[in-house]
């Protein structure tokens, strides 16, 4: 069998496209755009236009022909060589007046679509990134999507890249927080991100042998969280890790409106759910309680190993839709492999934990409390 000269081209149905990283900064994020610029490349020759700050370098005209060079020796880079933004070119727009103003920027972004004689729009983002994408392409452009968010809240894929780094980083920080916890004889609760889905602060509070775990999905009884915490003491384990989701909420805050829950939380003065958490354990328990919010340094730094692969897989998959002329689509890890979905499925929906996953029952078997009654 010969093999196939590296100067000759496969064909291809795009000749150039755009690529935009948008939302949060993720790990992985330069290795999705090298695996689908070098792909795209090397094995279709197309063009690659790389815009600047997301959906808000489509709207101002912030782009430039990306070359070998651009996308070359960036695999193991943190952030994103294009930067982001979080502009959403349908959110309607108030002047200052609060009266609602025409809004251009979907007229904007056709245009420059159009000026860069562009066949496709690439999209590495997640939930938002990936609605716009859909609503562009009920527009009329063509949009290819990938998946990435350290939160694993993305529909329609196994995993999206970015969820591997961060897990690794929180894990380190809860297996940190134990020994002062143990020190000190305290509870500590830690807070890591996940608004909506508590897939990172479930499997973090696993790998770091979590005493309690908390997320958005599971409103938590503080009285159970207490009569947990207290028979770890009674048993002589005088510490406890609490590691809590940042969108976690309570019992009774899970009744309450959206804007009750807002003036509720205002009384208690307490900047995250963290703090709110370690002050209601000490009212209950009377044990000293400490809170940290792990933030940002979940996003920061060099993706793991598994994310530089996941996210190159996803970004040759990427190409290999573009070359087919298989727009509209979602490039995604599914049953072990590579796939893709309809931009309908990911676009206004939020991957949340089910009550009976596997990992609930995991952690509730080695004794974990969920913040409830069990």
């Amino acid at each position: 069998m010969k093999e196939k000269r590296d100067d000759v081209k496969r064909e291809s149905k795009t000749k150039t496209f755009g690529i935009l990283t948008a939302g949060g900064d993720c790990p992985g994020l330069n290795a999705a755009i090298r695996g689908v610029c070098r792909a795209a490349y090397d094995r279709y020759g197309m063009t690659a236009v790389g815009i600047a700050k997301g959906y808000a370098g489509l709207i101002n005209g912030d782009f430039r022909i990306l070359r070998q060079e651009d996308f070359s020796g960036i695999l193991l880079r943190g952030g994103t060589i294009l930067g982001a933004s979080r502009e959403k070119p349908f959110k309607l727009k108030h002047d200052e007046f609060h009266n609602l103003v025409e809004n251009d920027n979907i007229a904007l972004i056709k245009e420059h679509y159009q000026k860069l004689n562009l066949d496709c729009l690439v999209i590495l983002g997640g939930n938002g990134t990936h609605t716009t994408g859909y609503l562009l392409s009920q527009e009329g452009l063509n949009v290819v999507g990938l998946p990435k968010t350290i939160d694993n809240d993305i529909v329609g894929t196994e995993r999206s890249f970015g969820f591997h780094s961060a897990l690794a980083v929180g894990t380190e920080a809860v297996d940190r927080l134990h020994s002062t916890a143990q020190s000190h004889n305290r509870v500590i609760v830690i807070e890591l991100m996940g608004h909506k889905s508590g897939w990172l602060a479930l499997h973090a509070g696993v790998a770091g042998g979590g005493d309690v775990i908390l997320l958005p999905e599971i409103p938590y009884d503080i009285k159970a969280i207490g009569k947990h915490l207290m028979h770890r003491f009674q048993s002589g384990k005088g510490f406890s890790i609490v590691v809590v989701a940042e969108g976690a909420m309570s019992i009774e805050e899970a009744v309450m409106e959206k804007k009750d829950r807002k003036k509720f939380r205002e009384k208690t003065a307490s900047p995250s759910i963290a703090y709110r958490v370690a002050h209601e354990i000490e009212e209950e328990t009377g044990m000293e309680t400490r809170a940290t919010v792990l933030g940002y340094m979940q996003r920061g730094g060099i993706p793991s190993a598994s994310d530089r692969v996941l996210a190159t897989a996803l970004g040759t998959a990427a190409a290999d839709l573009l070359a087919q002329g298989k727009y509209g689509r979602m490039v995604c890890l599914e049953n072990g492999g590579m796939g893709s979905v309809d931009l309908i499925v990911p676009a206004n929906k939020t991957k949340t934990v089910p009550e009976n996953h596997f990992m609930i029952d995991t952690a509730l078997a080695v004794g974990t409390c969920m913040g409830i009654e069990t």
